[in-house]
């Protein structure tokens, strides 16, 4: 799928595979190169970028909605968290991060506003990393009272498919 497209307005994108965020302005012309787990990766000026799902409407497509219920409580609400989660999709496999077995622990600090996220890849080098950590952090940002998310790629233990919930191994091809 290659399809060139005007930027309807300026939308934020991370480069692939650093994750490094930039801005890419209204007007720009931009190559939609793949459209895998709601998220678009696109070429602009030479580099390789991935837009967020709920950016779409940037490039022409449907925009993700994200939303949430205001909690009773000025709290960050842990279900929400895990819901957010359930939106950030592997780059390549098209499964959720937590069906995959990658998220192995959330913890959240009501005072600070914080969430702290343990996760892991489907392999230590994983050139993805730093952007599926961009897409966590962008997701749970987005969670009512979060101010800040921090994720930490961890390897022990390490990733194996039997982390998989068995609706995602049977969406692989890996359960028989």
């Amino acid at each position: 799928m290659h399809k060139i497209v005007s930027v309807t307005r300026s939308v934020e994108a991370r480069r692939v595979p650093s994750g490094q965020k930039e801005t890419i302005p209204a007007g720009e012309f931009v190559n939609i190169t793949q459209d895998l787990g709601g998220n678009y990766t696109v070429t602009w000026r030479g580099n390789m970028l991935r837009i967020d799902g709920t950016d779409a409407d940037a490039i022409g497509r449907k925009a993700l909605t994200l939303s949430f219920d205001e909690p009773e409580q000025d709290e960050i609400v842990e279900q929400q968290v895990w819901d957010a989660l359930e939106t950030v999709y592997d780059p390549e496999i098209p499964i959720n991060l937590v069906s995959l077995g990658l998220i192995y622990k959330v913890s959240i600090d009501q005072e600070s506003k914080a969430v702290d996220i343990d996760m892991t890849l489907t392999a230590p080098g994983c050139g993805m990393g730093p952007v599926l950590v961009g897409d966590v952090e962008y997701r749970v940002g987005m969670v009512p009272n979060v101010d800040a998310v921090k994720v930490n790629l961890v390897f022990d233990p390490p990733w194996s498919r039997d982390k998989m919930s068995e609706e995602a191994q049977l969406e692989a091809g890996l359960f028989f």
